[in-house]
């Protein structure tokens, strides 16, 4: 072999024995830098925590009853009835609200809606409750009617009132902010979910309230859900309800809208004021409406005298078709307060008629789901017959609410055990504030006397603004 041939294989020899070093010491390398753990950055993003700027409270009462067909040579003519009382009131210290009127639906311009304005004070939103009342005595109308002024939303549910003969049953609608609304109405009944012609595209010009007849919307429905969709402004949606028997006026009252479906619904306050078979009336005096909007369910209705968790009669299994209300009628029950749940296994709303009974001078009312409530919250008791606030405690603890007036004439405590509801009896015209110490509870008011029927639920304050979390 000569010498050039020896340095080659040997100059090879070498390259090839560096690159398998080489080689070898990348593995090692590459094993051991998955084996090890690696130094890490984290930098936590900066972030801002910021209350919103207070905002005024507002809230729209529904205004006075109204009627409509009363003038022959122009039946759509909508015209005042009755006027409506309205009391108002914050908390001692905080500034008082203002009132002004929205322009009507009515003819003559009188009775109109009113927005209760409360304005900000030292950067805290300013917590206000409004409620008011009318009474009717007329040829057509008779009765006696309360609610609870509302904020606006832009979603909401009406459930109440028929479309059938003898019903003479307003939607309301009405606008307090800047910038016009437009409404869709869509209507639950018998057939599923639809979207009548006039229920389409409705415009709320700002501060304004309108009037939509029921019957125009589904002529001959029973039991309509009605659920209220705004885009460009919130709206305030009511219901005014009535019934006519054999020309014989047989109550009247304003149905609050519901905010959302839950899956419990908890209807506390409804009164019975007549004992089963009192006037030997065919129809029933107790009657729940139910709404599953989104998908089949099964529900489960029970009534609970105040004072005691134990149902008065067996609870009732009620399935349900999706998008078709259901009608449970209560029968057995005999004079006095109850809590009235609806459990589902899916959203559900819920609402009870009551009445007072079927003959002449009789009135109804349409007592909705109240919605929990945590947080000390304001209400309003309107004018009328002496006012009954029920407190329901759903949770396994016992409770004990205060409830006192805020200008200190009143105060009280109520105690509430696990699963019950309990009772107190207030003032009418003034505002009271409730606080559960922050237990979660349900309440409602109802004013019964001869005659008068009427309850609405209490709501928990919107006016605390919550703290808000910024990225920049």
């Amino acid at each position: 072999m000569s010498d050039r041939r020896t340095f080659r294989w040997a100059t090879t020899s070498t390259r090839l024995l560096a690159g398998t070093l080489v080689a070898i010491g990348f593995v090692v390398a590459v094993v051991t830098a998955v084996s090890v753990p690696w130094p890490t950055l984290a930098r936590e993003p900066v972030a801002i925590a910021a209350a919103p700027a207070p905002s005024a409270s507002v809230l729209v009462c529904t205004g006075g009853l109204l009627a409509l067909g009363r003038e022959l040579d122009d039946v759509g003519r909508v015209v005042t009835a009755a006027p409506q009382t309205v009391i108002s009131g914050v908390e001692q210290g905080d500034p008082e609200p203002t009132a002004a009127p929205l322009i009507p639906p009515t003819a003559d311009g009188t009775a109109p809606a009113t927005t209760v304005v409360a304005e900000p004070a030292d950067g805290a939103r300013t917590d206000v409750a409004a409620s008011g009342s009318s009474t009717v005595v007329a040829d057509d109308l008779r009765g006696f009617a309360a609610s609870a002024c509302r904020p606006p939303l832009m979603e909401s549910w009406l459930i109440g009132g028929s479309a059938t003969t003898g019903a003479a049953d307003l939607v309301l609608l009405a606008n307090p902010g800047a910038v016009p609304a437009t409404v869709q109405l869509t209507v639950y009944g018998a057939s599923g979910a639809q979207v009548p012609a006039g229920g389409s595209d409705l415009i709320v010009a700002p501060a304004t309230q309108i009037v939509v007849p029921l019957a125009g919307l589904q002529l001959g429905e029973e039991s309509p859900v009605i659920r209220v969709t705004a885009t460009g402004a919130p709206v305030q949606a009511a219901l005014q309800a009535s019934i006519t028997r054999t020309l014989v006026p047989g109550g009247i009252d304003q149905v609050g809208a519901i905010a959302v479906p839950d899956i419990v619904q908890m209807v506390p306050g409804v009164t019975v004021t007549q004992n089963p078979g009192a006037d030997a009336a065919p129809g029933a005096a107790t009657v729940v409406r139910i709404l599953s909007p989104g998908a089949d369910a099964t529900a489960t209705v029970t009534a609970s005298a105040v004072g005691t968790a134990q149902p008065v009669t067996a609870p009732t299994t009620v399935p349900l078709a999706a998008g078709i209300p259901t009608e449970v009628e209560l029968g057995g029950l005999a004079a006095g307060q109850y809590t009235i749940v609806v459990d589902a296994d899916t959203p559900v709303l819920a609402a009870v008629w009551q009445t007072t009974g079927f003959g002449e001078g009789s009135d109804f009312a349409w007592y909705t789901a109240a919605p929990p409530v945590e947080a000390t919250s304001l209400f309003a008791t309107p004018p009328g017959p002496t006012p009954v606030l029920t407190v329901a405690n759903p949770t396994a603890e016992a409770v004990t609410v205060s409830v006192g007036a805020v200008d200190g004439t009143f105060t009280d405590e109520v105690a509430v055990g696990a699963g019950e509801s309990a009772s107190v009896r207030l003032v009418a015209r003034s505002v009271f504030l409730l606080d559960a110490g922050g237990a979660r509870v349900h309440a409602g008011l109802s004013l019964s006397g001869d005659g008068a029927l009427a309850g609405f639920p209490v709501w928990p304050s919107d006016a605390a603004a919550q703290r808000i979390t910024v990225y920049p």
